[in-house]
């Protein structure tokens, strides 16, 4: 059984430690802002500006000047605090960010990132992705394992544009989570979602991978 959106969210809020500045990309990652567990001190940036989000306001609580990098409206925490995009990037591009949780359009075996754009679709900007993959001390891929269709993204190498050559550390899908090993080893199996098999891995991903001896089958 496939993960929903929000429970790969819930996932990937797993990964987040006590103290860590982490700046959620736009789409699915930035459901993370609302698993962030109880009693954690986070701190979420936002390209344009804005340091410390707290989770989506509720329907008819939304303040059309509180918006993240995505143009969504967000919500402002007592520790909040707001400052130019160019004083946010140059916290990125300074390495002050802990981790980056991006979505993505292809991801390769060797931790390639793709996400930016698609040859012949119009683009509204690069964003801040390129900045954060490389200025991100850790960069996880929040994304579904396939794209509509069933084409892969998960591949040896990726056909689209490149956000970064060797910078995603993690990948967490709907179906299972994958760790980019170090030295060009390919990526390693090493969660799934409950009752998905190996198998039905294997098949919805365009490259081979390793299964890590420790495989967990999770219950999010």
């Amino acid at each position: 059984m496939a993960w929903t959106r929000d429970q790969m969210a819930a996932r990937a809020a797993r990964e987040l430690r006590d103290g860590f500045y982490v700046n959620l990309g736009i789409g699915i990652p930035t459901l993370v802002s609302n698993y962030i567990p109880q009693g954690m001190s986070v701190q979420l940036q936002s390209e344009n500006g804005m340091l410390g989000m707290g989770p989506f306001p509720f329907e008819g609580e939304e303040d059309p000047d509180l918006i993240n990098a995505g143009k969504q409206t967000v919500t402002q925490l007592p520790t909040t605090s707001f400052f130019s995009s160019a004083d946010s990037f140059a916290m990125i591009r300074g390495g002050h960010i802990d981790l980056a949780i991006l979505g993505a359009m292809q991801v390769s075996e060797h931790g390639d990132l793709a996400n930016w754009m698609i040859p012949g679709k119009m683009v509204k900007g690069m964003g801040g992705a390129m900045d954060l993959v490389h200025g991100a001390k850790h960069v996880i891929v929040l994304m579904e394992h396939v794209a509509k269709g069933g084409a892969h993204k998960i591949l040896d190498r990726c056909s689209l544009p490149l956000t970064g050559r060797g910078v995603v550390n993690r990948i967490i899908t709907d179906l299972a989570v994958m760790d980019v090993q170090p030295h060009g080893h390919g990526l390693l199996l090493v969660e799934t979602a409950p009752e998905v098999t190996v198998d039905e891995v294997r098949a919805a991903t365009g490259v081979t991978f390793h299964v890590s001896p420790h495989l967990e089958v999770m219950s999010v």
